[in-house]
């Protein structure tokens, strides 16, 4: 979430002043720090989705709150101490039976008797410093106004063990030696931890910044808009290989050329020679364009976009421009990234036709302007943002965008050894028969898309188990071994699949395609 580092260093601020607080003794501002920083800290693991994250930071909030019990545990104990010291008896007067001591030759606050309780000493350094002188100064060490030793005066064991408890949980909490510093020395060492366990702190809290995500910040509405791009269109990773894409070397070289290499030297790729800013493949249906944007995504490590018509459109006014606005805001912020438009006529169509509404002419005046502007902070040459733009229907596009879409690269048919090479990868996890001849196989599948011989193959591998399951029941389906339906794939299977499967794309198709590129191509 766009607040997230903010939390985190409010959270890591509070925790440090209420051990601050701690430390020197301040126990009601070091409580009221505690329930703030746990406060946070329940609003902050609300808006984690990240199952890991979020358990760490329900054990650092279990850690704090331990350390707030403690605090409370340690001022009830301190309440309970000053109710014993503050008695109502005068000072000299026995408690048992009210009878004037005897202070002839005593100091105003000298005890002769045992049951009487001294007033607490006064200190300039809270109720911590009491504490401590408490357990490590004896009583019997004190000396009165005029110089002489008091009495030795018996303490109840409750009291005893009161002070202990004390100095128990403040030794827990400060992590401090309990004894003061009589030297110079020693001070200074104080001082040496106390600034080791600030930094530690500081260090623990930079370290949760670390692992949080880079997120891109906005307010208001923009936030509920950019919740969505993030949750429907970025992929951080989808996965495609070059090697998964067969044939289309020109289309991969243009595109590396295009993408890859602007990214590996950034040096060169300035001034004229700066990366392009789109990127249009155009070309019959099934020839492969949506993976080679996600294998272009997926070899550069770029934020990958993948952009629809359905996506950018709102049915409220103004909606669709700011979503186009945010995605190439989020763009910039996530750069190096591509945004992927898939059947970008549909979005882009031609303008100034009768049948265009004003709001579909307002996003494409907002995708213009933004393409316009998409050109990164200069001091950071490899932070590239590039649109990827694909279509079915080039003729359709406007003339705007398409003269924004500076590489427009056709992506042809398969070749004959595109269409064994696909052959191969469509069918490495499929048993073949030895007798099966892949060459023969591709040369009568001649005009058949990528995708079309994606459905051949998908037919041919099912063939035997239609032959297998022909005529039985489903309770006796269900009962066959998988050994006799996973059987090898036979020539005889492609026969049958090609004669099911007809090609998609027809000649006149290609020829327009053909002249669309001769005309407006840039390869």
């Amino acid at each position: 979430m766009g607040d997230m580092a903010g939390s985190v260093r409010e959270i890591v601020d509070n925790v440090g002043l209420a051990r601050e607080m701690t430390m020197v003794g301040n126990y009601e501002n070091a409580e009221v720090y505690y329930q703030g920083s746990l406060q946070l800290m329940s609003r902050f693991i609300l808006n984690i989705s990240d199952p890991i994250r979020k358990t760490k930071w329900q054990q650092v909030q279990k850690k704090v709150g331990i350390e707030y019990q403690e605090v409370k545990e340690l001022k009830a104990l301190l309440e309970t101490f000053k109710l014993e010291c503050n008695t109502d008896v005068p000072i000299g007067v026995r408690r048992r039976d009210n009878i004037p001591l005897d202070t002839g030759s005593e100091s105003t606050y000298g005890i002769t008797d045992p049951d009487v309780w001294p007033p607490p000493t006064p200190v300039d350094h809270g109720i911590l410093a009491r504490s401590n002188a408490l357990k490590t100064k004896p009583i019997n060490s004190r000396r009165s106004e005029g110089g002489k030793k008091t009495q030795p005066s018996r303490v109840s064991s409750s009291s005893t063990t009161r002070r202990s408890d004390i100095g128990k949980i403040t030794s827990r909490i400060t992590k401090k030696e309990d004894r003061p510093s009589s030297s110079k020395s020693e001070r200074n060492v104080d001082a040496v931890k106390e600034r080791q366990d600030s930094e530690s702190t500081d260090k623990v809290g930079d370290k949760i910044e670390e692992q949080e995500e880079k997120k891109f910040e906005c307010n208001g509405m923009e936030r509920e808009l950019a919740d969505v791009l993030e949750r429907d269109i970025v992929q951080k990773n989808p996965n495609i290989r070059w090697d998964d894409i067969a044939d289309l070397h020109e289309a991969k070289r243009l595109l590396e050329e295009a993408v890859v290499l602007p990214m590996l030297m950034p040096e060169f790729f300035t001034g004229i020679r700066r990366p392009w800013k789109g990127v249009l493949m155009v070309g019959p249906p099934g020839t492969g364009k949506t993976m080679l944007a996600k294998a272009v995504a997926t070899e550069c490590g770029t934020t990958f976009f993948n952009v629809s018509s359905s996506t950018l459109t709102s049915k409220y006014r103004g909606e669709s421009e700011k979503m186009v606005r945010l995605l190439f805001e989020m763009a910039r912020f996530y750069a190096p990234s591509t945004i992927f438009i898939d059947e970008i006529d549909s979005l882009c169509s031609r303008r100034g036709s009768e049948s265009e509404h004003e709001a579909s002419r307002r996003v494409k005046s907002e995708l213009l302007v933004q393409m316009d502007g998409i050109t990164v902070n200069n001091d950071e040459p490899g932070k590239i943002v590039m649109v990827l733009a694909a279509t079915n229907f080039p003729w359709d596009i406007d003339e705007a965008l398409r003269r924004r879409l500076e590489k427009r690269i056709y992506i042809p048919l398969p070749t004959l050894d595109g269409r064994e090479a696909l052959l191969k990868i469509n069918l490495r996890e499929v048993k073949l028969d030895p007798d099966v001849n892949l060459k023969s196989i591709a040369r009568k599948l001649s005009g058949y898309s990528g995708a079309d011989v994606t459905n051949v193959c998908r037919d041919a591998s099912m063939m035997s188990m239609r032959r297998k399951i022909c005529g039985l029941r489903p309770d006796q389906i269900k009962q066959l071994p998988k050994e006799e339906l996973d059987l090898p794939v036979t020539t005889r299977d492609f026969e049958e699949a090609i004669v099911k499967n007809n090609k998609s794309v027809s000649k006149e198709d290609l020829d327009k395609y053909e002249k669309w590129m001769n005309e407006f191509g840039s390869s």
